[in-house]
């Protein structure tokens, strides 16, 4: 099993992408703490996944707050000893429109990077990127905090490598998640222009498919891949 005895935050992991990666990872023999802020499917995600040679903990609450990323990480710590691979997975659509106001998504990263500097051993970082935002097939606020995500973690991979800690990107273009129901009333007149980009996706994947490539970034096997932007997209990057 490739992540054996390694523990794991995955946020999002009620559903979709994040959930994927909880059931994947537990069953590689990780010790995962389950974040989210629907407590009965994070219940169901348990029972689920009880005969599996890994460990789950869930953890309820909404990441957008700082005193839930601090408090998600304590837990991690206090169930497992410690803390090996963050996963950034949970977000939202904006509702497609040309400009707004930008999202803060520097605190999950830095407050892992504070866990791993104190702990000695270097860790790893999973941010979920996005092809979708690459393309511009969604609107200002989406494509630019998936940009900032991006400089970000290229920024810490480079700042940190002395110290052992890794920052990969994944990022995924269509997959079968319910993220499209974040969008709300969808600008419209950007929707026209958005579906031009859209119309050379080559199909939808699974969110298993983001999952393996994070499965592969969070284990032993990815030890010297650092700073990396992996697309999974089925080739939408190509067109």
């Amino acid at each position: 099993m490739r992540l054996t005895n390694k523990s794991v935050v995955i946020t999002g992991a009620s559903s979709g992408v994040g959930k994927g990666m909880v059931e994947l990872f537990v069953q590689e023999g990780a010790n995962v703490v389950a974040v989210a802020r629907r407590e009965e499917r994070l219940n169901a995600l348990v029972e689920e996944l009880k005969d599996a040679p890994g460990k789950i903990e869930i953890f309820v609450g909404d990441v957008s707050q700082k005193k839930v990323n601090e408090q998600m990480i304590d837990f991690a710590i206090e169930k497992f000893g410690k803390l090996d691979v963050l996963v950034n997975n949970a977000g939202i659509m904006d509702n497609m429109a040309a400009v707004g106001d930008a999202l803060d998504e520097k605190f999950d990263q830095l407050m892992a990077v504070n866990v791993f500097l104190s702990q000695g051993n270097g860790g790893c970082i999973i941010n979920m990127g996005s092809e979708g935002a690459q393309k511009n097939s969604a609107g200002a606020v989406y494509c630019a905090s998936k940009a900032a995500l991006e400089a970000l973690s290229k920024n810490t991979a480079f700042m940190y490598a002395d110290k052992g800690i890794r920052t990969n990107v994944v990022a995924i273009g269509a997959l079968a998640t319910e993220i499209s129901a974040s969008i709300g009333q969808p600008n419209m007149n950007c929707m026209h222009r958005i579906k031009s980009t859209q119309a050379t996706m080559p199909g939808v994947g699974a969110p298993v498919d983001a999952a393996y490539a994070a499965l592969y970034l969070a284990s032993d096997e990815a030890k010297f891949i650092n700073g990396a932007y992996l697309t999974v997209d089925g080739g939408w990057c190509a067109s």
